[in-house]
């Protein structure tokens, strides 16, 4: 008789002490979201090859940069194993030229959006290259961002064909009609 009274008083006891551990109240689900959050996404990177290029010296990092989240992130730096000094690039007016500067803040990914690292535009610039870099290369690359997290790449090389006309702008612009 005791060990039933036992097994029932159980049977009623265990699924309310089961259901209390599932959560803690309104605020778990947003704690969950938190840490299910992923930070910034980073899609279709590549690096340019430097054989055949006038400067085998320096070369660019390319990317699509997706903030998922609802603050805005910033990519605030980059290294690379293979390069001694990686710096974050912008392409701006000076002076009626095109020119390729330190972009010292950063690169802005606002929330829910992205940024396009791309030719004559924002870029990670690897410059003091250790070696030639050569179509099917791989270089590693590690971002990092102004939530304090980092993304640890390994980055294809590719070549690119258009150098002249859109990586390295000329003095006066062309136009074609």
């Amino acid at each position: 008789m005791k060990t039933k009274l036992l097994l029932a008083g159980l049977a009623v006891a265990l699924p309310l002490l089961l259901s209390s551990c599932g959560s803690s109240g309104p605020e778990a689900p947003a704690a969950e979201a938190a840490v299910t959050t992923p930070g910034v996404l980073v899609e279709d990177a590549w690096v340019r090859a430097t054989v055949g290029t006038k400067n085998a010296t320096m070369t660019a990092a390319f990317m699509s940069l997706t903030n998922p989240g609802n603050a805005d992130i910033s990519l605030t730096s980059a290294t690379s194993p293979v390069a001694g000094m990686v710096q974050l690039h912008e392409m701006t007016m000076k002076d009626g030229k095109m020119v390729m500067q330190e972009k010292a803040d950063g690169i802005k990914v606002p929330a829910e959006s992205h940024a396009h690292l791309a030719p004559s535009k924002d870029h990670v610039m690897l410059m003091g290259l250790k070696q030639q870099l050569e179509p099917g290369d791989e270089v590693p690359l590690t971002l990092k961002f102004s939530d304090g997290s980092t993304k640890e790449l390994t980055v294809a090389v590719k070549l690119f064909t258009e150098e002249e006309e859109h990586y390295h702008p000329s003095a006066t612009p062309s136009t074609t009609p």
